[in-house]
């Protein structure tokens, strides 16, 4: 990797941290990224450590943060001096772990109900809901309909005997 100057250009810096120059212009100006020095020419140079806040960026994104909880982070990694305890990675790290194992036992939840309705063999939604043998969590919320009140209709397909 070759610098010119004082500073990597923008297309380096990209090449180096894996992202493209949209991702890299969008991270500064969310102010994700420190605006670059110019170059007499005009051209952005950034230090060689946008590289790594790029790739930090990234990995922080891949375990689930968002822009807004990263650049709160960053910030956060700046100013350790006076910093409350809660505002550190550890408790934000925490706190992101307590999110997604509750979105893995959610995913665990949906993955089974949808196991459960390809073993029952349901082929309709609308007519699996209406169905009190329905193994799919939403069976609960379709309105009921008094005892004798369904009227078929003629295209409507006879519900497979297996599921609902």
């Amino acid at each position: 990797m070759t610098s010119l100057g004082n500073g990597l250009r923008s297309g380096q810096v990209a090449d180096a941290a894996g992202v493209n120059l949209q991702t890299l212009r969008y991270y500064e100006r969310r102010g994700l990224l420190a605006e670059p020095a110019r170059s007499p020419g005009g051209h952005r140079l950034y230090p060689a450590e946008a590289v790594t806040v790029l790739r930090v960026i990234k990995a922080a994104q891949r375990l689930g943060f968002t822009l807004d909880e990263i650049s709160d982070l960053l910030d956060a990694g700046q100013h350790h001096h006076g910093q409350k305890p809660d505002e550190g990675l550890q408790t934000r790290a925490r706190d992101k772990l307590v999110d997604v194992e509750a979105k893995i036992a959610d995913l665990t939840v949906i993955a089974a109900s949808l196991r459960t309705a390809l073993d029952a063999g349901c082929d309709d939604l609308i007519v699996c809901a209406h169905s009190p043998s329905c193994p799919l969590p939403f069976a609960d919320l379709a309105p009921e309909a008094p005892t004798g009140t369904h009227l078929k209709l003629a295209d409507e397909p006879e519900p497979r005997r297996d599921c609902c």
